[in-house]
């Protein structure tokens, strides 16, 4: 698996420079966006291996109650102590977070905790929350196939999300963004969703079979209406970004037998051709530029099939390593960057020599927040699950 954490970390520092040349080579930047999004690169790659991991993981337990477990003690810890510091940077008057507008403070806290804030219709503290409410939602989708037993059909789901969003294109289907939010109210919104998310996380946790499913359809059906109706990104991306995690589990079963790797190839062939028709079709947006995004999604899928070429291979250390703190990085770098632009501002002409300083005191703290956040509430959640886990 350590050709994942080169995955990862190569993602990672893609991420990173994105938003750090914001601050330090915006120049450099303009140039390079039209013609390659590095964001979505980075978080396409990012979702690939999800898709390839994390239903292994629901799998290999066979327990919904101790994946959700594992999922919470593995994400949550982290971003709280980042969103702690970030609020308490913003007290300090030394970072700015977004302004909640008409929303409330418990209802954005709410969504927050839920995960599920970029689609619900609330800022996000950090721009790079967002993904994580697409994280969440595969999650949930996860589940919901392993319950009614359709977990095993990962290409042909993959195939199914991606041949939806270039009928959208095709078809037209223009929502604006957060449109139930602007329907029904964003405060209802968020409380409809926390209520049915909590019931869905307890039901499929349950031990009766009934509730199982009840609790697995609810979460998978929210995710759904969710990622379609409410999200900011065009209708479109937010289903390729499903169909891209359920194209990585399609490869995990291929490798591992459970599927045959000339039907993952077809499905592979299939969520391309649809991503780049959806994007060409879209054309230029808010969120991205054809050309731009285009490249990027492509060479996201040519890393991933390097990646997954060189399973076998010796890799570097270094990189595997920058895998291992992948999360810390991806967390940690907005706060600073949020302190960087409050406190200095950004520079008015391409810096490489600031770009470089700000990964070289990056990095350190990242392996810092990794060792004294991340890792022991892994071990913790890993021992809570222990012992839940059924006989």
């Amino acid at each position: 698996m350590r050709w994942l954490d080169a995955m990862r970390g190569i993602a990672a520092l893609v991420v990173v420079f994105d938003h750090s040349s914001y601050t330090f080579m915006a120049d450099f930047r303009g140039e390079l966006m039209p013609q390659f999004n590095t964001s979505r690169y980075g978080i396409m790659v990012f979702f690939l291996v999800s898709g390839y991991i994390i239903p292994a993981s629901l799998e290999r337990r066979g327990c919904i109650r101790t994946f959700w477990i594992g999922r919470i003690f593995r994400v949550y810890p982290l971003w709280a102590v980042v969103v702690t510091v970030l609020l308490a940077a913003n007290l300090a008057g030394i970072a700015e977070i977004p302004d909640s507008g008409q929303h409330s403070t418990a209802a954005v806290a709410v969504a927050h905790a839920t995960m599920l804030q970029e689609l619900l219709g609330t800022p996000n503290l950090l721009l790079i929350l967002w993904t994580l409410s697409y994280e969440m939602s595969f999650y949930l989708l996860i589940v919901a196939l392993f319950t009614v037993r359709l977990h095993r059909q990962s290409a042909a789901i993959a195939v199914i999300l991606a041949a939806l969003a270039a009928a959208s294109v095709t078809a037209g289907v223009v929502l604006p963004p957060s449109a139930l939010s602007c329907r029904i109210g964003t405060g209802p919104l968020i409380a409809l969703a926390s209520l049915a998310m909590a019931v869905a996380i307890c039901c499929a946790s349950a031990r009766s079979s009934a509730l199982r499913v009840f609790g697995g359809v609810l979460g998978g059906v929210q995710a759904l209406v969710l990622v379609s109706c409410n999200g900011t990104v065009p209708l479109w991306e937010g289903l390729v970004i499903l169909a891209a995690m359920f194209l990585g589990t399609a490869v995990h079963r291929a490798e591992n037998g459970q599927s045959t790797w000339r039907c993952t190839t077809g499905a592979a062939v299939m969520v391309v051709a649809c991503a780049v028709g959806s994007a060409y079709g879209h054309g230029d947006g808010d969120h991205s530029t054809r050309r731009g995004w285009i490249t990027a999604f492509l060479l996201a899928v040519l890393t991933f099939a390097a990646g997954l070429a060189s399973r076998r291979r010796r890799l570097p250390r270094m990189l595997t390593g920058l895998g291992t703190i992948s999360y810390s990085v991806y967390m940690v770098h907005p706060v600073l960057l949020a302190v960087i632009d409050n406190t200095t501002g950004r520079r008015q002409q391409d810096n490489l020599a600031l770009e470089t300083a700000f990964f070289t005191a990056l990095l350190p703290l990242c392996i810092l927040t990794h060792r004294y956040i991340e890792a022991p509430t892994q071990t913790w959640g890993r021992r809570l699950a222990q012992r839940v886990q059924p006989p």
